[in-house]
């Protein structure tokens, strides 16, 4: 097998079957757009168009961040999913600016659209794929989340831990919640515009459809943002500081560091020790801390430094207590 291949094997599952899932789905979506003119069939079209591409990027991206450091590259490629995320969303920005249009000019002129047989089978099916891939999404996210969860319960423990999901699968899920609504209000707005004579039912359920594209668009971007700069993760913090705090030799906490750089941790620390304890002793504390922290599911690398112990309390962060 060759690198390449090894490496777009790391990549996201769930953004690349969520993206072969919306190719289909757009190419009908086109088709059925094309035969009978709907412009909430047209925002459909683009808006699984512009998932398709979305997620793509978003697979090649997470595969790439998985690459080891080279001498080029010592920090690694962890924050590249979050740079390839952040291009990617304009994408979808674009998508969204065409639908809202395209309602907005439909509303103002709006024009009765015909094939109401072909939009709404189109619509329906469109809506059981992107649900199958929503719950998809929903399964990764509590497995990347370590948390069980059987029949319904997967739906509102995966809104609930939605946070400690990997940026890509957060995107996949995040994209498919809003094609599945917008798959929904689509039918809506065809229903209206049929049977109660509203024709601009269609061109709202356009703008409605882009609006949630652009809220996806704003949280991604902001979320990302926040990786591409190095945010730290404060639950994980307490989390590893109840671990240090296991070995008694350990005085207090000076600095302590969990940066989320693309979907992996990164950990730094300062430790204050007892000056008494012999450089062995400290290596074998050290060695014992890492491999706990290292057991953490997400972390990379673990930086550990230890310092004499100045008798003035510097943790502070959560319920641990010394």
């Amino acid at each position: 097998m060759s690198k390449k291949q090894s490496l777009l094997k790391n990549g996201n599952k769930s953004s690349l079957i969520a993206s072969i899932v919306n190719t289909i789905i757009a190419i009908i979506k086109g088709a059925a757009y094309f035969f009978t003119g709907n412009v909430a069939m047209f925002a459909e079209t683009l808006h699984s168009l512009g998932d398709a591409a979305n997620q793509f990027f978003v697979f090649i991206g997470s595969a790439l961040s998985k690459k080891m450091p080279s001498e080029k590259y010592p920090n690694g490629f962890g924050r590249l999913v979050n740079l390839v995320l952040l291009g990617a969303v304009i994408i979808v920005g674009i998508m969204s600016y065409e639908a809202i249009k395209e309602g907005y000019h439909h509303i103002i002129h709006p024009a009765e659209s015909s094939g109401i047989a072909i939009n709404l089978s189109v619509l329906g099916i469109a809506v059981i794929l992107e649900a199958y891939v929503l719950y998809k999404a929903m399964k990764e996210v509590l497995h990347e989340a370590s948390v069980d969860a059987k029949g319904f319960a997967i739906v509102g423990k995966s809104f609930g831990n939605l946070k400690r999901a990997t940026p890509a699968t957060e995107l996949v899920f995040m994209e498919d919640l809003v094609a599945t609504l917008g798959g929904v209000i689509a039918i809506i707005g065809i229903l209206l515009s049929y049977y109660a004579g509203w024709h601009a039912a269609e061109g709202i359920a356009s703008i409605i459809i882009g609006l949630m594209m652009f809220y996806v668009v704003g949280r991604v971007f902001l979320d990302n943002a926040k990786g591409v700069l190095g945010e730290a993760d404060e639950e994980l913090e307490n989390k590893i500081a109840e671990l240090i705090y296991a070995s008694p030799e350990i005085k207090d906490i000076n600095a302590l560091f969990a940066m989320k750089e693309g979907e992996d941790f990164h950990i730094e620390m300062k430790l204050e020790i007892d000056s008494n304890i012999s450089v062995k002793e400290a290596f074998k504390i050290k060695e014992g801390i890492e491999e706990k922290i290292q057991g953490i599911k997400g972390v990379t690398d673990v930086i550990i430094e230890f310092v004499e112990d100045d008798g003035v309390k510097s943790w502070t962060q959560g319920l641990v207590t010394k």
